[in-house]
């Protein structure tokens, strides 16, 4: 059985029998203290602030709403319950304009407080729920963001406050690598749509004629090949959420102002409809193209650049942050040495030197796939830089072939999981043939034998991993 959660609470009250009568009702629950000044009980908050204060407004010396505002802008997530006279009830609801989170009215009724207490605790504990759910998405979901560099550290303290609005636009810009679809998801999981839904759209894997209809959803016979009841967009299926627009500057043109009346507006039509659809959720775009160089060739809208900007965050190269990158590289080889059944000890010091002077042009995402590859050959206990596969010239060695009983590490007694030790391989060559073709696609497919859509759907499939 789960322990019971205890609170505490102060009462603070210049009246003895007030405070020793709610003490005394409160105790077998909670933890209590009384005080019979805010000024005492300010002081006793240095060592830790309760969750919960009743709070009188008649107090000698500092009155209870000089406290309400001292201790509300020290302990902002302090729950204040204020008591108060029936004729300073107009006070009591002033103080909740100020942040107190109810009132109660002299003479006291243990009944009717003890609602009002459940009500607020009850409150705490599911704003503790949400910060925890938040605190384990981003300790598991974001190894891009590993570290203690002040670049790093820079754009998630800004990342904390900017998430806190639910419908401010937000552009991410970066290299390719850096993580800006982990960062999309961390101001998804820290901001008030936390519950709603968080859907991805990679802009430049849709064919231009189709993004609108995936955007904006369509209605029945809108266009041949139309489903029989139509279709929601992902803009309405991100209700009340988020949706993360990856690879925005491919938009087209007639995408782009749709999508601007939306921002601009939270309203938008269905291909083929004629119904007006309102809809409220944050838009999250990314890109690793210049803009501004796109919006001189007319190739997009400036209004709309500025629209989804409202806030740009722009994501350091992890070439930026060398600081982070062992510390980056540990965490993907645990993870790694897990996923294939291995225990690595650590990284030898001259595998951490090759490490630290390589220069990561693929950023994060190509450190995660040469650790991978380690952790797939390595034999342990230290990965070492001959498992890297990075060599001097400062490329990775994705063409050369793994040859032997070395290409093939053997099995541990507690088992892999084969179905991870293929994904690996796959992802290794698909981005292997794709460094070797420039990024053409069409090119990489045929370095694997593979038709283009097929290389194109386990490529996109690997990408969501």
């Amino acid at each position: 059985m789960a322990n019971k959660i205890t609170y505490s609470i102060y009462i603070i009250d210049d009246e003895e029998t007030i405070r020793e009568g709610v003490s005394m009702a409160l105790e077998p629950d909670y933890q209590v203290e009384t005080f019979s000044t805010a000024e005492a009980a300010v002081k006793a908050m240095e060592n830790g602030p309760p969750d919960l204060i009743l709070l009188d407004i008649g107090l000698p010396g500092m009155d209870g709403i000089k406290a309400l505002g001292i201790i509300k802008g020290l302990y902002p997530d302090t729950m204040i319950i204020i008591i108060t006279a029936y004729e300073d009830l107009d006070t009591g609801i002033s103080a909740m304009k100020s942040g107190a989170f109810d009132y109660v009215v002299k003479p006291l009724h243990m009944d009717a407080l003890e609602i009002t207490i459940h009500n607020a605790l009850e409150t705490i504990r599911l704003r503790k729920e949400i910060r925890h759910l938040q605190e384990n998405y981003l300790k598991e979901n974001l190894p891009c963001f590993i570290g203690e560099s002040k670049a790093i550290q820079d754009v998630m303290e800004f990342i904390e406050m900017v998430a806190k609005s639910p419908d401010t636009p937000i552009l991410i810009l970066g290299e390719t690598g850096t993580g800006k679809e982990f960062l999309a998801g961390a101001i998804h999981y820290r901001s008030p749509n936390f519950k709603g839904p968080l859907m991805t759209v990679n802009c430049a894997a849709i064919p231009k004629d189709l993004i609108e209809s995936e955007l904006f959803g369509y209605e029945k016979g809108a266009f041949s090949g139309a489903g029989a009841t139509g279709k929601k967009g992902l803009i309405e299926e991100a209700a009340n959420g988020t949706l993360f627009l990856d690879e925005v500057g491919d938009l087209s043109l007639e995408a782009q102002a749709k999508l601007l009346r939306f921002l601009e507006e939270g309203e938008f039509y269905k291909v083929g409809g004629t119904k007006k659809q309102q809809v409220q959720t944050r838009v999250v775009s990314a890109t690793n193209k210049d803009l501004d160089r796109m919006i001189e060739k007319d190739q997009f809208r400036k209004d709309l650049y500025f629209r989804l900007g409202v806030i740009k965050v722009q994501v350091p190269s992890l070439n930026e942050r060398r600081d982070d990158i062992l510390r980056i590289a540990k965490h993907f080889l645990y993870e790694f040495g897990r996923k294939f059944g291995k225990t690595f000890t650590g990284i030898s010091p001259l595998t951490e030197s090759a490490l630290m002077a390589y220069n990561w042009t693929g950023n994060v995402r190509e450190l995660k796939n040469v650790i991978e590859r380690g952790a797939l050959i390595g034999k342990g206990p230290e990965l070492e830089d001959k498992d890297l596969g990075i060599n001097s010239g400062n490329e990775a060695e994705t063409n050369t072939p793994l040859k032997g009983e070395t290409a093939f590490p053997p099995l541990p007694a507690t088992g892999i999981d084969l179905a991870a030790v293929h994904e690996s391989l796959d992802r290794h060559y698909i981005e292997a043939a794709l460094k070797i073709a420039a990024g053409n696609e069409s090119k990489a497919a045929k370095l694997l034998n593979m038709n283009h859509h097929t290389f194109r759907y386990h490529h996109k499939k690997l990408q969501t991993k």
